[in-house]
C-alpha cells in the first residue's frame, strides 16, 4: 500500500500531496482518518451498486427476452464467486508484498491473515480498502459478460471468470496499483483504464472471436428487449461511477471533488457526442445511443479522472463519444465480430484512449495536476503506451489460453437448439417474464 501512495506522489510531482494533507500526515503517524474512512465506505457501496443492480440491469435490457435471466444470473453469480476468491487469496496476489517477485505479483494475506481491526492502509482501515478494491475486481469480469452474452454455458462462465480473475486481473492490478512494474515505470491510471477497462474489453473481444457469432448475426435483428431496464441500469452506473473515480482518491478532499467533476463532465460530453454522431448518420438520435455514449465517456475518463481538470475532462468526453461510436460500427459492421454488447469498442477502446490522453491533459499546460518533474508529455505518452500494450498482450494471450482450455474440457458454448430456445429456460429452467 505504501508503494501505491509513493507511486501517486511520483506521478504528479508532488502536486497531489498538496491536495492530500490529511493523508500525508496519516502516513507519518499512522492515525485513522474518520472522514476519509466514511467516504471510502460510501464509495465501496457505490461501486458495488454499479454492478448490482446497475450493470446487471443495463446488460439484461440489451439482450433478447429469452436470455434476460441468464445475464442477471451471470452478474449475480460472478459477484459472489469473485468475493469469495478475493477473500481467500486473490487480494494478496493483487496487493500483498510479493517479496523478490513483487514487481510481478503479490502474495500473502490469505483469508485476510494479519489484517485486524487496527490495520491501516494509509489512513483508512485495511478492511475498507480490501472491500473497495473487491468491488473493482467484481465489476471487471461482469463487464466481460457483454462479449459472450446469449451463448456461453453457465458452468463455463464461472470457470472462465474465476481463472481470469486469478491469472489476468490480479497480476495487472498488482502491476499498476500494488507496487508492480507498471507503477514503478510511472504509468498514470487513477481508477482503472488498464486494470478494468482495457482488461475487460480485450477479454470480451477474444471471447467473442473464439466463440463465434450468435445464430443469425449480423443479418437477423437482435434489438434490446427492454430499453427501460437499460436506461435504469445506465443511470445507476452514472451515479455509482462517482464512487469508482472519486473514491479512488482514497480521501475526502479536493482531489476527490475534482475527480467527481471530471467524471460527470466526461459522461455528459460522451453522451451528447455519441447522440450527435448517430443523429447525423441515421437521422434520429436513439436512447440506446445516448446511454452508450455516457458509458463510453465514463470508461474513458476513468484513468484520467484524478489527474485532469474540467477542460481536459470535457475534451476527453467528446473524444470518447466519437471514437467509441465509430469503433462500435467498425467492429460490428466491418469486422463482423459479435461482441454482443459492445464491450471492446466502449471499454477497451475507451480505456486505451483515456490512458493515452492522460499524458496530455494531466499536464499543467492543459489545466491538469501536472506530470512528474522532468517528464514531458511525449515521455509520459510513451510510458502510457507501454501500459496499454502490456495489458493488451497479457490479457489477450491469457484470455485466449483460458478459453481454449475450457472449450476443450467442459465446452464453452450451448448448442444451436439451446441458443434458439434461450438460455433462461435451457440453463435455469425459468423465464424472465411470465405474462
Amino acid at each position: 500500500m505504501t508503494a501505491f501512495f509513493k507511486r501517486i506522489h511520483v506521478c504528479v510531482s508532488g502536486t497531489l500531496i498538496s491536495l492530500l494533507p490529511s493523508l500525508a500526515i496519516a502516513q507519518e503517524n499512522g492515525e485513522l482518518n474518520g472522514g476519509n474512512t466514511a467516504w471510502l465506505l460510501t464509495s465501496t457501496a457505490l461501486v458495488l451498486f454499479m454492478t448490482l443492480p446497475g450493470l446487471a440491469l443495463f446488460y439484461c435490457g440489451l439482450v433478447r427476452r429469452k436470455n434476460v435471466l441468464s445475464v442477471l444470473m451471470q452478474s449475480f453469480a460472478i459477484t459472489c464467486l469473485v468475493s469469495v476468491l478475493w477473500l481467500l487469496f486473490v487480494y494478496g496476489l493483487a496487493f500483498g508484498d510479493g517479496g523478490a517477485a513483487n514487481r510481478a505479483i503479490g502474495s500473502g494475506k490469505v483469508l485476510l491473515e494479519g489484517v485486524g481491526l487496527d490495520s491501516l492502509s494509509g489512513d483508512i482501515p485495511e478492511t475498507v480498502y480490501f472491500m473497495f478494491q473487491m468491488t473493482f475486481a467484481i465489476i471487471t469480469p461482469v463487464l466481460i459478460v457483454g462479449g459472450f452474452a446469449e451463448r456461453m454455458k453457465f458452468s463455463a462462465v464461472l470457470w472462465f471468470s474465476g481463472l481470469w480473475l486469478i491469472l489476468v486481473y490480479a497480476p495487472v492490478c498488482h502491476w499498476v496499483w500494488g507496487g508492480g512494474w507498471l507503477g514503478e515505470l510511472g504509468v498514470m491510471d487513477f481508477a482503472g483504464g488498464t486494470v478494468v477497462h482495457i482488461n475487460s474489453g480485450v477479454a470480451a473481444v477474444v471471447a467473442a472471436v473464439i466463440m463465434g457469432k450468435r445464430k443469425g448475426f449480423p443479418d437477423a435483428a437482435m434489438a434490446p428487449h427492454n430499453m427501460t431496464l437499460t436506461v435504469a441500469g445506465a443511470a445507476m452506473l452514472w451515479v455509482g461511477w462517482f464512487g469508482f473515480n472519486a473514491g479512488s482518491a482514497l480521501a475526502a478532499n479536493g482531489n476527490a471533488g475534482m475527480a467527481m467533476v471530471a467524471t460527470h463532465t466526461a459522461a455528459a460530453a460522451g453522451a451528447l457526442t455519441w447522440m450527435a454522431c448517430e443523429w447525423l448518420k441515421h437521422g434520429k438520435p436513439s436512447v440506446l445511443g445516448i446511454v452508450t455514449g455516457m458509458v463510453a465517456g465514463l470508461a474513458t475518463i476513468t484513468p484520467a479522472s484524478g489527474f485532469v481538470g474540467p477542460v481536459g475532462a470535457l475534451i476527453i468526453g467528446i473524444a470518447a463519444g466519437g471514437a467509441c461510436y465509430f469503433a462500435t460500427q467498425f467492429i460490428k459492421r466491418s469486422l463482423k465480430i459479435d461482441d454482443s454488447l459492445d464491450v471492446f469498442p466502449v471499454h477497451g477502446v475507451g480505456g486505451a484512449l483515456g490512458i493515452l490522453m492522460t499524458s496530455v491533459f494531466a499536464s499543467e499546460a492543459f489545466g491538469g495536476l501536472g506530470l512528474a518533474e522532468g517528464v514531458g508529455i511525449g515521455d509520459q505518452f510513451v510510458t502510457q503506451l507501454v501500459g496499454v500494450l502490456a495489458t493488451l498482450i497479457w490479457c489477450g494471450v491469457l484470455s485466449y489460453i483460458i478459453l481454449k482450455i475450457i472449450d476443450a474440457t467442459i465446452g464453452l458454448r450451448v448448442t444451436e437448439d439451446q441458443e434458439t430456445e434461450g438460455l433462461d429456460l435451457v440453463l435455469h429452467d425459468e423465464r424472465g417474464y411470465n405474462l
